[in-house]
């Protein structure tokens, strides 16, 4: 069986082109020497032949009924990585073929890398797609909803093995370029069929790989060089259109660098995009202005239920300085009325989310306007999701929900089915922190929530709570006396 297993792994690898014929037996040979098998035997194969993740699956069981690796969720991954390294080219030839698939197109070298990086299963795609993904239509346009299921929760085992594993800082942080071919270890991912692609963004090196939690087509993160604490500044904004000029059919865009407001992880200079086309770059102008520095770039206030000011023009250099300028004036820029203070003491709270995109013979900058401030009213910040949507979302609000992708925790797939019943009349568990919410439901869907709509019900008001989420985080809201605001800000640019 294990035979068959193995052969049928092989006819993957070459059927995907993560090898060359040439590679068969070197690759095959390297995958029984992991199996501790020192022979061969041909083994006919019945039926259709299973996709590589299920074949994966199957190998490392087999590997741990035969005693090669313990049982522990951490241990199988490392496994299956360094498995599929053995069909995988190295760094140096991945490289030469995305730049030669580059001078056909940018699109080419885009989809060989994605389609790489999903076939070696460093993106795991078969439990991504156990995510829960829908849609919430909204005036903004519609809302993309993702409840995450695709990172498996660990078992005891590795939480306990974490804890009595000597520390190490190498690599020092997921983002790190060592992590590429690392084996990985007891509380770090495996990366054995990791790949990255260098690149040059201003004169600095870079590197360009996928997320291997892909929330939207084709998400990748470019990524620095060098370990250095996120910083945003005219640089930020140079390297990303810089990018998007190598790669017109990817944006590109920066969480926000300081806590609160910015993302997951603040340690590591790096930017994420992909060829996708979120909410917030279909939506329009609420109004537009001129700045009279920069005459020839168009300026516009986005209608979003955040702060963003969205500039174009043909020339990136423009929107480089224009975007330098904004930046520098929100920095400093206070409006006691609406909360938003630059400072406190010497603690800086204002900063931008930038993304950038082509637009057909037009860049373009979107800078959205942000501030960690906190109070004693809302301790987790002003400018953050409030504790009457905690229940659905209490996350940092990073560059992917900024622009319209809402992921939510995977607790919620059992929780809004409890919802669920608690609509239809049946015996449930809704959470306590989710009563209020049901019960304001009930009075509003009781009389028609059936069988057949509502997980429909239910999901189109996860979509307005997310909604709710976003208008949290602006910090010129979209009433009178905030868009006054943000018309006063518009006047010092």
């Amino acid at each position: 069986m294990i035979f068959q297993l193995v052969q049928q792994l092989v006819q993957q690898a070459l059927a995907t082109q993560l090898m060359e014929r040439e590679d068969e037996v070197y690759s095959r040979n390297q995958v029984l020497a992991l199996l501790q098998l020192d022979e061969f035997k041909d083994a006919e194969i019945e039926g259709e032949i299973q996709k590589i993740p299920d074949l994966l699956e199957q190998i490392v069981d087999y590997a741990v009924e035969q005693g090669i690796i313990e049982d522990i969720l951490d241990v199988k991954d490392i496994f299956s990585s360094k498995i599929m390294d053995c069909f995988i080219s190295r760094p140096s030839s991945v490289n030469n073929q995305f730049y030669e698939k580059y001078q056909q197109s940018p699109e080419q070298a885009t989809e060989y890398f994605y389609d790489l990086s999903k076939n070696s299963n460093y993106i795991q795609m078969k439990r991504i797609r156990q995510n829960i993904e829908f849609k919430a239509a909204t005036e903004f346009g519609e809302l993309d909803i993702t409840i995450n299921l695709s990172k498996p929760e660990k078992d005891p085992k590795s939480i306990e093995l974490e804890k009595l594993a000597k520390k190490s800082s190498y690599p020092k942080c997921l983002l790190c370029v060592e992590n590429e071919g690392y084996a990985g270890r007891i509380g770090h991912p495996a990366r054995s069929n990791h790949r990255m692609i260098r690149m040059n963004l201003t004169n600095e090196n870079w590197y360009l790989q996928y997320s291997p939690y892909v929330y939207y087509n084709e998400h990748c993160i470019v990524l620095s060089e060098s370990h250095t604490d996120m910083k945003i500044s005219p640089m930020t904004f140079k390297r990303l259109l810089a990018f998007v000029e190598q790669f017109p059919h990817y944006f590109l865009g920066s969480n926000a660098d300081i806590p609160i407001v910015g993302g997951s992880i603040l340690s590591h200079e790096h930017y994420q995009g992909g060829n996708y086309q979120f909410a917030m770059a279909k939506a329009g102008a609420d109004w537009t202005f001129t700045m009279n520095s920069f005459p020839n770039v168009e300026c516009s206030i986005v209608k979003w239920p955040m702060s963003v000011i969205r500039l174009r023009s043909r020339e990136a250099s423009l929107l480089v300085d224009s975007g330098a300028h904004i930046f520098e004036k929100w920095k400093t820029y206070s409006d006691d009325k609406l909360d938003i203070l630059a400072w406190t003491g010497e603690t800086p709270h204002n900063t931008v989310t930038p993304i950038a995109r082509r637009n057909g013979d037009l860049f373009e900058l979107d800078l959205v306007l942000r501030n960690n401030r906190t109070s004693n009213e809302h301790p987790l910040g002003i400018f953050h999701p409030h504790s009457d949507v905690h229940h659905i979302k209490k996350e940092n609000i990073g560059l992917i929900e900024v622009m319209g992708l809402a992921v939510l925790p995977a607790r919620l797939k059992g929780e809004l089915e409890e919802v669920e019943k608690f609509l239809l009349g049946k015996t449930n568990a809704v959470a306590d922190y989710h009563t209020d919410w049901a019960n304001k439901l009930k009075a509003r869907y009781g009389a028609i929530a059936n069988e057949s709509n509502v997980e429909m019900l239910v999901r189109e008001e996860v979509g307005k709570k997310f909604l709710r989420v976003l208008e949290d985080a602006g910090v010129f809201k979209r009433n009178e006396e905030g868009l006054t605001g943000f018309s006063r800000f518009v006047d010092v640019l």
